[in-house]
């Protein structure tokens, strides 16, 4: 019996002419955005709102229509799987979330699950079958914006974060993942990690300015920044702002000011990769009359070097100690405690996938370079337990985690192409009256 290997997805496209629909990607991605819209043009689908479960609504129902069978695990992740000629094999998987940023933009993780979408919704009508199965993936809660840890579902998936630990995170309101799970009808029965990929390609928009400033089209990210995530709390005590003279005052905000000045110059000296940002605030009693008792505030790190972002670290914690020992008059006592909340070390990604992506640009005579990531990403969660590779689009003045987020229907068009060669060549193609033998064909390499 004559046998062959699965064909090169070169040939494929230059024998089919093979090619997303770009004006479709696009007319998902504003059908989707409307869901959430905000007055400035932008999103907020919070993870597991009714927002967010539309938003699942709605693109679960394009993925089956696309011929794709839908599965939930114990933590929402949903995973759409095009079935392949030897389902044996672990799937080629793509995706990214579609929860926004209280002021979120249409693009960001958006774009990579659309973009997955439309691959599949091409292959489905050119009927085209590839060797390995396929997978679309949506990842629950990334952003981080209602329920810490973020990249929730990925990091649950890739063993980091313990199932029960993200199950009881619970939001502002003292709302819990697993309440919002079974009240979005999104709590699933499929075990967490209970499958691998053979492959995990993520496209998503830049969400900074080095390729619309570079006038170039992919980005071939060959990894991410580490990142390292801790909150402040700084405790003295209310008191009434008029009777308490300035000298007698524990007054927490003042203290946190100061910190808060020392903090952000900290990344100053570790560039051009090291980054620090405050980006959250409470403090309580947030009462105009009243001296704050306590602030705390939210720390970002990231660097590319695990020894240098340990250097920031350690440095982090020598400006607590510092502000907190300079704060301990009995009349002006103010204490400053330094919380861990998430570490993600510096990340590579797989060498060969990059090389797929870069094969994928020049193929499609799109100009592309290397680089990294400074966001985290839930590919960055994959990436320690499946190869991974990252596809960039340019976004308009790198804007992102803002209403006004934008990118161009071309760029976000060709990025697809990429992940459709990407996905093919991992994946293997078999197409009809190929004469191939589903027991004897070669697996994907």
């Amino acid at each position: 019996m004559r046998t062959t290997s699965p064909q090169s997805p070169h040939h494929v496209l230059e024998t089919l002419d093979l090619r997303v629909d770009g004006q479709r990607l696009w007319e998902a991605l504003m059908t989707l955005a409307k869901i959430g819209a905000t007055p400035k043009g932008g999103n907020c689908r919070l993870a597991l709102t009714e927002e967010d479960r539309a938003g699942r609504e709605l693109v679960t129902g394009w993925l089956e229509a696309a011929g794709l069978t839908l599965r939930v695990d114990q933590i929402g992740n949903i995973f759409a799987r095009r079935a392949g000629r030897n389902n044996a094999l672990p799937p080629i998987a793509t995706g990214s979330h579609i929860d926004t940023q209280p002021t979120g933009g249409k693009f960001d993780g958006c774009y990579g699950v659309l973009a997955g979408l439309e691959v599949m919704r091409v292959l489905q009508e050119r009927g085209i079958e590839t060797e390995a199965p396929l997978e679309v993936v949506i990842w629950t809660n990334e952003e981080g914006s209602r329920f810490v840890p973020v990249m929730m579902g990925s990091g649950v998936h890739a063993g980091l974060i313990p199932l029960e630990k993200a199950l009881a995170a619970t939001d502002r309101d003292g709302d819990s993942v697993a309440a919002s799970l079974e009240r979005t009808g999104y709590a699933g029965d499929v075990p967490v990690g209970s499958h691998e990929f053979g492959a995990y390609f993520e496209a998503h928009i830049e969400q900074g300015p080095v390729l619309e400033q570079e006038a170039i089209t992919i980005g071939a990210v060959t990894g991410s920044l580490g990142l390292h995530w801790f909150d402040v709390v700084v405790s003295g005590q209310e008191a009434h702002a008029g009777p308490t003279p300035m000298p007698y005052r524990r007054d927490a905000l003042k203290t946190a000011c100061a910190l808060v000045s020392d903090i952000l110059t900290l990344a100053d000296d570790y560039q051009p990769n090291g980054r620090v940002t405050c980006g959250e605030f409470n403090v309580h009693p947030n009462s105009r009359n009243v001296i704050p008792g306590q602030v705390r505030f939210s720390v970002d790190l990231r660097h590319l070097e695990p020894a240098v972002l340990a250097e920031m670290h350690a440095r982090l914690k020598a400006l607590c100690l510092k502000h907190h020992a300079a704060n301990q008059s009995d009349k002006q006592r103010v204490e400053v405690e330094l919380i861990e909340v998430q570490h993600i070390p510096p990340t590579p990604f797989a060498p060969a996938l990059i090389e797929m992506v870069r094969g994928a640009s020049r193929h499609l005579g799109l100009s592309f370079r290397d680089m990294e990531t400074g966001a985290g990403h839930d590919a960055v969660q994959i990436a320690g337990i499946n190869p991974v590779a990252m596809i960039f689009v340019p976004c308009e003045d790198g804007i992102s985690h803002n209403e006004s987020e934008n990118a161009e229907p071309e760029d976000l068009e060709d990025g697809a192409n990429v992940l459709l060669l990407a996905m093919l060549e991992r994946a293997g193609v078999v197409t009809a009256g190929s004469g191939t033998d589903t027991n004897d064909a070669e697996a994907p390499q």
